[in-house]
């Protein structure tokens, strides 16, 4: 089996980043982003999606955490689409329920070819610490417009924001590990009857 790794670089004059990514990893996790919150919730895509991730980033903090949180997302997304290639014998569909004591939800993707992001978290703060809760509606855009899929998030409950976000970034590693697992019964057919995606 080929190798399904990817590293992109993406660099302007509001951030320079690296992503270096294994779709069929560990789990194992780096990060050098200089936004915390953002590093917490990316390590839930490793961990739980078991993908290797390495990212780097120099961005204009300075200002505030938007052009980072963005472009993060933005490279992230190319990297994935890199490294799931012509996406033959991928199962293409994932969904996940994910619970985090009072909070619950639901994420289900699919690497359609066509973006789409349908996002409905009805967040019960602005802000967690310093972070501005908003801004991952800007990560979500960005990845789903450059990794060419349809994602869908749903928060169904939940009271603590912390809470509720994490429950999404579990959930959304989740469905990512299952979409992008190889189905030995389709080996080397592309999951569609378009013929490609």
């Amino acid at each position: 089996m080929a190798e399904r790794t990817a590293c992109v670089e993406r660099n302007t004059l509001e951030t320079q980043i690296k992503v270096s990514i294994n779709l069929d990893g560990t789990g194992k996790a780096r990060f050098a982003i200089g936004v915390p919150f953002l590093e917490h919730m990316l390590d839930q895509i490793a961990r739980h999606g078991l993908i290797d991730l390495d990212i780097e980033c120099r961005g204009d903090l300075h200002i505030d955490d938007h052009h980072t949180v963005e472009d993060v997302g933005i490279t992230l997304g190319q990297a994935f689409a890199k490294a799931i290639g012509d996406k033959k014998g991928i199962v293409r569909y994932g969904h996940s329920y994910v619970p985090l004591d009072e909070a619950l939800s639901r994420v289900v993707v699919d690497f359609s070819g066509r973006p789409g992001l349908s996002l409905h978290v009805p967040y019960t703060r602005a802000r967690v610490g310093s972070f501005d809760v908003d801004l991952f509606q800007e990560f979500f855009q960005g990845f789903v417009n450059h990794a060419q899929l349809t994602l869908h998030i749903d928060n169904l409950r939940g009271s603590n924001t912390h809470h509720q976000i994490e429950t999404v970034f579990k959930a959304f590693g989740r469905a990512l590990r299952m979409a992008v697992e190889l189905d030995p019964r389709m080996a080397g057919q592309t999951p569609s009857t378009k013929g490609c995606l």
